[in-house]
């Protein structure tokens, strides 16, 4: 039975899960699900962009609705809707035109899918893009909307080669160069294709894809593999193209394309942009198995000891696979020879001279060999050809040969006749400047020897010293103390022309001021390698003055604007005298103290090296301040939305600074500018209250209602603070006793007896009906209530700094409130009398009523004291007795247990209450009074006050007591131990001694008979205590 009723409640749960899986399933289907490419997207400036959108889990139409808007990044919370497949009205403005260019249009793939085409990306397309579509379903279930971030960037990709046209030979090998390059900050890809242009069809030669694999065209696979066509990176961004052995079918027009590519989030590469060159036109020749041999030198006309360098170049078919040989030829006379294997024979003289270095052969490329000749001599010049000649293999004999054409070669002796002419362009200069000097040589003759060059300065000392030269070789040398400055390329000297040497000097020093010249010497080469000087000579010297940086460095700072009101802007410049050392690197530094301090800060730091630096201390300056440094080292700081936060004294700091080498720079010079100080003032006050005297005549138990009104305010969005105040009496000099403030987020807070007594805080109640109206609400008035009345009125603003600051303040005119009361017969003794208590005494002080309006009224007593010493003292309430007789203390009496038991208020009889004071002292002197309220039944049933009168002052004076035997006892020690203490040891010895006789034990007496002189002791003792006990009896 059991196991039935568990197999019924497993069948009851697994029915019950099953129906859970069905319905969360029904539920999940129906879930709408809007999906977007994944961002961010980073795409490039001006190209043709799509993002596409997909829907699922729709109910409804199988053809969706989409809705394309974006959100910038400068404005995050506004949407700008772009286009709808169902609304041709849905754009806005800023997409209207381009939409309807049909620059922007949307493409769709399927119902639930669509492509958002942006034909030309633009810098303002950025931000957040959103594709929302319209609810088609019967519940509104899932997400309708998605986002994806698109970044533009701009399009740096450019690719570039050299447009020219190449005569090539078949067999010849084509060498071309692609320079492609970017400068984008994304982490991109580079892929680079060659092309061969043939009519209207561009043919693929060989490509390096963006995966970095290299891929050729159809036409050119098997020769890839080969490896006669190649495609190498040879440098960043150099690609080169090789194609060895060439066909007449390699003739075109090539061209190189540039593509840029990037990986979005979802791996997929996405084309950036892409670039095609210029084209290089190839002409291939075809020569069968003919070869030329072609010569060429680099120069015809050579001075003796100058260089001769002569190519011979061989043109032919299958180069590669055929043997050539090489020969030289000096008029008719061979001189050298270079074989099928490359290996060099020299004939006569050239033996040696090439063992001396002086001749060189090589083979430059494949076709391409050189001869190079040094130092050469007059017996150099003449005819020259090279003839090639063919082989079958390398060593065997030449079966066919071409020569080629003659060139004359003129080797002239120079002529020692040079004239040599310094220039500057510059007399004087700034330290840090640059000089240059130009050494010009002039021949009488139109050739001369090799040259070399010194460059020499004369300083203020009439010091000479080597800077620089060039040996006759072409080396140059550097002499000392310059050799550190030469490395650092401070000091540079060129051949610019055959004839003309410069000299520079970058960041001139002082040191460098003096008289240059060149010293040029011409010599002549000899046949064993030596050098013959021919002649030397030495230019005029040219003086030069530099300027200490030192001498004319100056710095300035103005402002036109020395006094801004609050949320105004201020400008300081500061400016760097003279404006031509723009050549120096300068850095400029604002320091700022602010208004009541001594300490001081940097703002910011324009640094040598064009760096900014924020000063870490000013807070309060972020976003607020601008710096601009101009071309002539200027720097104009721009203060906004300016408070007293900002107001201060400010100076720049500029320093000059010198490249000491390559990677050190040293301060040259430091100036500081005059002082600037900027006051900033907030808005006037312009608060006004009303200034006339009125007059209020209430009843007792009357509302009484008070006005503050605010006739002006300084600014609309002011806020203000408001206090009552209160003074019994009238006058210039009378200040009132604060009764309740309202501050300007309308907080009340109580003074005095309104905070402590919650029937008066009760009675007391503010009102603001308007932002420009405050009342003071007076319940149940009574007699105390009379008196002067006036608002005290604080205006507060918020400076730029979000902190609230005070404007000014005003006091309005006195209300004055008369309280009048019907039937008063309250009467209280008037007389002033003098009372006379001893120090430390109790003294009592009588308050008499004489008359009141009822029998049965009832009375609330306050005691006031003034000091007799200075009457111009306030009165001071002591403590009161209220109409049920409880006390209430005031002041110092409040807070310290002592005084409070020191003053006592006690009702003698109904009409006389009485103040004690125990143990008065000299402080205590001084005039009291007390007033009396009366307090009669109201037909409510409620006590109320009728009047209040004062009684006639009683003048207390506080006695010192002349000196008694007791006082002077208590002042002196030894007086009070001889009166009190030791008299009472005396008393009590004697004392112990009557003791001790009375209770020894009697001895026996002596016969009657027995006449003694003195009477006993005991008898003598015993009389008196049987006297008295007769006397008590």
């Amino acid at each position: 039975m059991e196991q039935s009723c568990f197999k019924e409640t497993y069948l009851k749960i697994g029915t019950l899960l099953v129906f859970s899986l069905i319905l969360s399933l029904d539920s999940c289907s129906a879930q709408r699900q809007v999906k977007v490419q994944k961002g961010p997207l980073v795409r490039a400036e001006g190209h043709h962009i799509t993002i596409q959108c997909d829907v699922s889990g729709y109910q409804g139409s199988p053809e969706q609705n989409f809705e394309w808007s974006l959100f910038r990044p400068d404005k995050p919370t506004l949407k700008i809707q772009i286009i709808s497949t169902n609304d041709p009205v849905f754009s806005y403005a800023v997409f209207g035109g381009r939409v309807q260019k049909n620059e922007i249009y949307f493409e769709r793939l399927k119902g639930d899918s669509v492509l958002l085409h942006i034909t030309k990306l633009q810098k303002s397309d950025e931000g957040t893009y959103e594709c929302a579509t319209p609810s088609t379903d019967n519940v509104y279930w899932g997400s309708y909307s998605a986002l994806t971030n698109l970044t533009v960037i701009p399009d740096t990709l450019s690719a570039t080669l050299a447009p020219q046209t190449l005569d090539k030979v078949e067999g010849d090998s084509l060498e071309l160069v692609c320079e492609v390059s970017k400068e984008t900050s994304q982490h991109t890809h580079v892929a680079v294709t060659w092309y061969i242009q043939k009519g209207d069809q561009n043919l693929t030669v060989i490509s390096l894809t963006k995966d970095f694999i290299l891929r050729s065209g159809d036409s050119y696979k098997q020769r890839q593999a080969s490896g006669d066509v190649r495609l190498d990176k040879i440098g960043a961004t150099s690609f080169k193209l090789t194609i060895s052995k060439l066909q007449m079918s390699d003739q075109g027009d090539y061209f190189c394309e540039g593509a840029e590519w990037i990986q979005d989030l979802n791996k997929s590469w996405y084309g950036l942009s892409s670039k095609n060159t210029e084209g290089t036109t190839v002409n291939v020749k075809s020569i069968g198995n003919q070869f030329l041999a072609l010569i060429q030198a680099t120069e015809v006309n050579i001075n003796v000891g100058g260089s001769l360098e002569i190519f011979c170049t061989i043109e032919a078919q299958n180069f590669p696979e055929r043997f050539f040989s090489v020969a030289w030829f000096l008029n008719n006379r061979e001189i050298i020879r270079i074989g099928p294997n490359a290996v060099p024979s020299f004939r006569g003289d050239y033996n040696m001279r090439e063992s001396l270095g002086k001749v060189v052969v090589h083979k430059k490329s494949e076709r391409v060999y050189v001869l190079k000749m040094y130092q050469i001599q007059v017996e150099d010049g003449g005819s020259y050809y090279c003839q090639a000649e063919e082989s079958e293999k390398i060593s065997s004999a030449a079966f066919s040969t071409n020569k080629s054409k003659e060139i004359t070669i003129t080797v002239q002796r120079p002529q020692a006749n040079l004239k040599v002419i310094i220039d500057s362009s510059m007399t004087e200069v700034l330290e840090g400047d640059s000089i240059q000097f130009t050494c010009d040589i002039h021949s009488a003759s139109a050739a001369y020897g090799q040259l070399s060059i010194t460059w020499q300065m004369t300083n203020n000392q009439n010091q000479n010293s080597d800077v620089i030269g060039m040996n006759q070789a072409g080396i140059q040398v550097t002499y000392q103390p310059y050799q550190e400055r030469v490395i650092s390329n401070d000091i540079r000297m060129a051949r610019v022309k055959s004839n003309s040497f410069t000299l520079d000097i970058y960041n001139a020093q002082t040191s460098d001021q003096g008289q240059y010249a060149c010293k040029v010497m011409e010599w002549e080469a000899e046949s064993n390698g030596n050098w013959h000087l021919i002649g030397e000579y030495v230019s005029d010297k040219k003086a030069v003055t530099i300027k200490s940086l030192e001498s004319n460095f100056q710095v300035t700072a103005i402002t036109r604007t020395p006094t801004v009101k609050y949320y105004g802007t201020f400008e300081l410049q500061c400016f760097i005298r003279p404006v031509d050392i723009t050549h120096v690197p300068a850095s400029v530094t604002w320091k700022f103290q602010p208004a009541n301090s001594n300490d001081s800060y940097n703002l910011v730091t324009f640094t040598h090296d064009t760096a900014i630096k924020w000063g870490h201390v000013a807070e309060n300056f972020k976003g607020k301040m601008i710096v601009v440094k101009s071309v002539s080292n200027a720097v104009r700081l721009s203060v906004s939305r300016a408070s007293k936060l900002e107001a201060g004294k400010f100076l720049c700091i500029a320093e000059l600074w010198g490249r000491r080498n390559a990677n050190k720079w040293v301060q040259k010079a430091s100036r500081t500018s005059n002082i600037l100080e900027v006051k900033v003032r907030p808005p006037a006050c312009l608060l006004q209250l009303t200034k006339q005297v009125t007059t209020i005549h209430r009843r007792i138990n009357d509302i009484t209602e008070l006005e503050c009104k605010i006739l002006a305010r300084t600014q609309n969005d002011s806020q203000f603070s408001v206090t009552w105040l209160f003074s019994k009496t009238q006058g210039p000099n009378v200040k009132g006793e604060n009764l309740l403030k309202i501050d300007r987020n309308n907080i009340v807070q109580y003074y005095g007896e309104l905070l402590t007594n919650s029937q008066k805080k009760m009675k007391f109640q503010d009102e603001k009906p308007s932002s420009d109206v405050y009342k003071l609400m007076i319940l149940k008035t009574d007699m105390n209530d009379s008196g002067n009345y006036y608002c005290h009125v604080t205006e507060w603003l918020l400076d730029p700094n979000n902190i609230w600051y005070k404007v000014g303040e005003n006091t309005s005119a006195m209300t004055i409130v008369k309280v009048h009361t019907a039937d008063v017969n309250l009467q209280l003794s008037n007389n002033n009398v003098t009372l006379l208590g001893n120090e430390n005494a109790a003294v009592e002080l009588e308050c008499q009523i004489i008359n009141q309006t009822q029998r049965q009224s009832q009375f609330s007593v306050t005691w006031y004291f003034q000091n007799a010493d200075n009457p111009n003292t306030m009165e001071t309430a002591l403590l009161k007795t209220d109409q049920n007789n409880i006390l209430q203390y005031f002041g110092d009496l409040q807070i310290d247990p002592q005084k409070m038991m020191k003053f006592q208020s006690i009702k003698t009889s109904s009409n006389t209450y009485k103040l004690i004071i125990q143990k008065v002292v000299q402080s205590d002197s001084g005039v009291y009074f007390c007033d009396v309220e009366e307090w009669v039944s109201a037909p409510q049933n409620e006590w109320v006050i009728q009047g209040h009168a004062r009684s006639g002052s009683t003048v207390l004076q506080v006695q010192i007591p002349g000196a008694t035997l007791h006082s002077k006892a208590c002042a002196s020690s030894s007086l009070f131990y001889f009166i009190f203490i030791y008299p009472f040891i005396v008393i009590l010895a004697l004392i112990v001694v009557a003791l001790y006789f009375y209770l020894r034990p009697k001895k026996p007496q002596k016969p009657i008979n027995e006449k003694s002189l003195w009477t006993p002791i005991e008898t003598f003792i015993d009389d008196p205590k049987s006297e008295e006990e007769e006397n008590i009896k």
